[in-house]
């Protein structure tokens, strides 16, 4: 399996210069064939190949004076900025035709100069190599510091050169790994969980443990408010209100990193000490619209079941997604009785067969038997 590994990069004034030259160039290769292809849809043409694309926004405007700079690049992350907007385009037809599913795909943008986050991609043709001193060297750019936090587990086949909002540098490799099987959990009862996500508490399992919400921007939310203040007050266009952009993109990535790093935790001691894991398919892009969106998009629901996910195939874990549609709060573990209401305010309940239920440990029971259940019959959860 494909996995990416990510790392800081410090580059010197020079890289930077060099790097934002890259940048632009990717960009402007973008965006000019964007523009080739929109203007050749309002003339009534054809569509223009990926190739022809090619020739023209790249190999023969080299060749003209407005164009010129582009041969100051690597020609290899400009045909990747081209490869990224034909991907965009065979995106949008496919979610036009309905071959693509979920969310409708928009139709390409121009990309910005202003845009919070600018990349460029390598791959192999592009000859980039790790040093023996541990740097990366990039074509044209040259030899990159980096922090190695972890050893690559093999030979990176692309690197993707990414600057974010708060104007940090990073290296994110693609690497081909192999599973790596964890030694098998003891056969018994705790080997198996149900997990049952929510905002009071962040997971309830199904074995009565509950985890509970780290509620990471809200503690950060006084360090947030008053950067934000200072960026209001700032004069637009002036030296001081980049600044206090800046700081406030910085105590955003924070409040990122902080999550990220919380949620790759929890997720690996589930899967360590875990055979098979069980989760509700939550609708969270419906939930992120309620007036509790604030709360949702603070638990990272959808980032710390992923990780969950790719964990699992990695290391050789049973992992299942339960139907969104499964009443698991309303069906009772002891008798399966289904209540016919049960609003959200109720967090404990009795069933008339006398058992006596907290609404979260009974739904991530619940869970956990309907993940039995899907695996017992050999098929895959409804999605």
């Amino acid at each position: 399996m494909q996995l990416r590994y990510n790392f800081r990069l410090y580059p010197s004034a020079a890289h930077e210069s060099s790097l934002a030259r890259a940048f632009g160039c990717a960009r402007v290769v973008f965006n000019d064939g964007l523009r080739a292809r929109q203007e050749a849809h309002e003339n009534g043409l054809p569509y223009i190949g990926d190739a022809d694309l090619s020739k023209r926004v790249i190999t023969q405007a080299k060749q003209t004076p407005e164009r010129a700079w582009l041969g100051e690049v690597s020609a290899v992350l400009l045909q990747q900025a081209l490869a990224d907007l034909n991907t965009a385009y065979r995106n949008f037809f496919a979610s036009l035709s309905g071959r693509r599913k979920g969310r409708k795909v928009a139709v390409p943008r121009f990309r910005s100069r202003k845009d919070n986050r600018q990349t460029i991609r390598f791959t192999k043709n592009a000859r980039f190599t790790i040093t023996a001193g541990g740097r990366l060297r990039l074509p044209k750019i040259g030899d990159v510091p980096v922090r190695w936090s972890r050893s690559l587990p093999a030979g990176p086949s692309s690197v993707t050169v990414i600057k974010d909002a708060a104007g940090r540098y990073f290296a994110s490799f693609v690497v081909q790994t192999t599973t790596e099987a964890l030694p098998e959990v003891l056969p018994g009862p705790p080997n198996e969980v149900g997990i049952d996500l929510g905002l009071t508490h962040f997971a309830v399992t199904s074995d009565g443990t509950k985890i509970d919400n780290p509620r990471i921007l809200r503690r950060a939310a006084r360090k947030l408010r008053k950067a934000q203040k200072a960026l209001s007050r700032t004069q637009k266009g002036s030296a001081n209100r980049v600044k206090a952009k800046l700081k406030v993109a910085k105590a955003h990535a924070g409040v990122t990193d902080t999550r990220r790093d919380w949620a790759h935790k929890l997720s690996t001691t589930l899967i360590r000490d875990n055979q098979a894991i069980y989760v509700e398919d939550l609708a969270v892009s419906g939930l992120a619209r309620t007036r509790l969106a604030k709360s949702v998009h603070d638990a990272g629901w959808s980032q710390f079941v992923a990780m969950l996910e790719y964990k699992a195939a990695r290391y050789g874990r049973t992992f299942v997604k339960i139907d969104r549609w499964f009443p698991s709060s309303k069906l009772c573990s002891a008798c399966g009785t289904v209540a016919d209401f049960m609003p959200l305010n109720v967090r404990s309940w009795v069933c008339a067969c006398g058992a006596v239920h907290d609404r979260d440990v009974n739904a991530a029971i619940n869970i956990l038997t309907e993940g039995q259940r899907i695996v017992a019959a050999g098929r895959k959860p409804p999605r």
